[in-house]
């Protein structure tokens, strides 16, 4: 699965490094999206999702809501399945613009997820 995780850190201690180490180690295909960073132990980091050319099943939301509501138009051109909102990240306007394209929206935790098999 392409699992896009905005808001990246290349921080080991921030949550949004952890998933996207997480879900390399369960197999999937993580493209890291950051504006600042370059690199994630060695995987590049795209400074926006609109630079992502493969399709994008998952999008992991690590957010502020009063940043990623400038960045809906850009996350729902890539069509995601599902929008996963991580403690923190919430934001119904998102959420409820996602649905109305058919996006499954979700507000949890990956961490947990991908732990307890819900991923």
């Amino acid at each position: 699965m392409n699992v896009a995780v905005i808001g990246a850190s290349d921080k080991p201690e921030r949550y949004s490094y952890q998933a996207v180490k997480l879900l390399q180690e369960k197999g999937h295909k993580v493209y890291p999206v950051h504006q600042r960073v370059k690199t994630i132990d060695g995987v590049p980091v795209f400074s926006s999702i609109k630079d992502i050319v493969d399709p994008i099943d998952t999008v992991s939301m690590y957010i502020a809501s009063d940043i990623s509501e400038h960045l809906t138009d850009d996350i729902l051109a890539k069509k995601p399945r599902r929008i996963i909102f991580n403690p923190g990240a919430e934001n119904r306007q998102l959420a409820l613009k996602a649905q109305t394209v058919g996006a499954e929206t979700v507000e949890a935790c990956t961490l947990v997820m991908l732990r307890t098999g819900q991923f």
